[in-house]
């Protein structure tokens, strides 16, 4: 059976490829999560469409993006923590943490978007990375200063 991906899947191919695949797999499990649809005449127009629109869709997310990465990069947090010899802290910088800093500032960024390579646990300053987009990862310098 011919039937046209709706969804990404591993393995099978990208949205809007027209992939040939065994008919008890196409109507058990593709059709009925809607993640393909037969590939007739009629689908594939709409395929098309619905393709173009989301290009579209893709092309503002990503300029959207890029706008927030500029705004971020100027963006300098400071967050203040005790810290004992050495300047280690008493725990660590989260991104949590990190999180409620950017929503003071006006930034609407989860969590799940901040990436820490290491855990911060020394005083010191930081570039963190936030992955705005699939697309785009911006920085954002972070201080860390004894309270």
């Amino acid at each position: 059976m011919e039937i046209i991906l709706l969804k990404e899947m591993e393995k099978l191919g990208k949205i809007g490829d027209v992939v040939k695949v065994k008919d008890g797999y196409a109507r058990n499990y593709l059709l009925p999560k809607g993640y393909a649809i037969i590939a007739n005449e009629s689908n594939r127009k709409k395929v098309k469409h619905i393709i173009s629109a989301a290009n579209k869709k893709l092309v503002k997310a990503v300029s959207d993006a890029e706008e927030l990465k500029e705004n971020l990069s100027k963006l300098s947090l400071t967050i203040t923590a005790k810290a004992g010899e050495e300047d280690k802290l008493f725990g660590s910088v989260t991104t949590s943490d990190i999180e409620d800093l950017l929503k003071k500032e006006g930034y609407e960024i989860d969590k799940k978007k901040i990436v820490l390579d290491e855990p911060i646990k020394k005083l010191g300053v930081y570039d963190v990375k936030i992955k705005i987009h699939p697309k785009v990862v911006g920085t954002v310098k972070l201080w860390v200063v004894k309270e």
